[in-house]
């Protein structure tokens, strides 16, 4: 097995939810570490920059304005194929698609305000750690 650093973000519903505690537990249950946590309110240039794949698309300024609208909490997670192990906990992306069970099965209502953010590849997770936590 191979272990992996991966970026994830507590979206500010979850922090608005008072959520954190409880994905957080998910996350260390599942085995994984937390090597980097951090409360912050993201910057809109940062959020431009770290969703720079959805530009042009009709949801990016509703997702940029949401996320750097108020607190999320950042976390460096590392473990044992940490990537696709928070992408399952996580579940699908689509709230109505995700598995009873995951963090968005269970608690997400919501495309947008979806709960969590996760890295999806070793070289997405790289960028998003350099990103958020550059002293890693």
């Amino acid at each position: 097995m191979a272990v992996e650093r991966t970026l994830i973000i507590l979206k500010p519903d979850a922090v608005q939810r008072k959520l954190c505690g409880e994905i957080i537990r998910r996350i260390e249950n599942k085995g994984l570490n937390i090597v980097g946590m951090k409360m912050t309110q993201i910057p809109v240039a940062t959020a431009e920059q770290h969703y720079a794949e959805h530009a042009g698309k009709g949801f990016f300024k509703d997702l940029v304005a949401f996320m750097t609208g108020s607190k999320v909490v950042l976390l460096a997670v590392e473990g044992d194929e940490a990537i696709g192990l928070m992408r399952t906990l996580m579940g699908k992306t689509k709230f109505t698609d995700a598995a009873p069970g995951t963090i968005r099965g269970d608690y997400a209502y919501s495309f947008t305000e979806n709960l969590i953010h996760g890295s999806d590849s070793p070289e997405s997770a790289a960028r998003e750690l350099k990103l958020f936590f550059p002293e890693l």
